[in-house]
């Protein structure tokens, strides 16, 4: 008998932590196990989109280790640049300072890694006298400037 209000006890306890785990307001066990089954599908949709978004982001990045990567984030008074290549390549720094100069874009900060990979990772606000500008425009030019550096300065076998 003793045992039997115990097991009861311990159902009890474990359908009240599936209440509590699935946000279930259910007073019936039949439909705490069907919102927790609602629950578990939710959660296999979202791993499915979070495993679609990191395939399509890996898809998305640059296969070819020497193609720079370059990403820009839009912050309260300018833009966060980030720019990353697998091989340093002399000159890509001047090149991507150059196009901030040009853009009218004054790095405020910045730290830079060339020793075997190139690393950038700059905070730049646009000059007073500057249009205004979006994140897609400074990603843009600075890739192209990066693209149009790179084939100017081809290295020669």
């Amino acid at each position: 008998m003793v045992s039997r209000e115990q097991n009861n006890g311990s159902l009890q306890e474990k359908f009240q932590l599936l209440r509590s785990v699935t946000n279930s307001r259910a007073d019936n066990e039949t439909l705490i196990i069907m919102d927790a089954s609602n629950y578990i599908q939710k959660l296999k949709k979202k791993v499915k989109r979070f495993k679609d978004t990191a395939a399509e982001q890996a898809s998305s990045e640059p296969t070819d280790p020497t193609t720079p990567m370059v990403k820009v984030q839009t912050l309260e008074k300018g833009f966060m640049i980030n720019v990353f290549s697998g091989k340093n390549q002399p000159g890509m720094l001047v090149s991507v300072l150059a196009a901030f100069e040009d853009m009218g874009l004054d790095v405020l900060e910045a730290r830079v890694s060339c020793t075997d990979s190139f690393s950038l990772h700059a905070m730049g606000v646009k000059s007073e006298d500057e249009e205004r500008m979006d994140a897609e425009a400074v990603k843009q030019v600075v890739t192209e400037a990066i693209t149009s550096w790179g084939k100017t300065n081809v290295p020669h076998s």
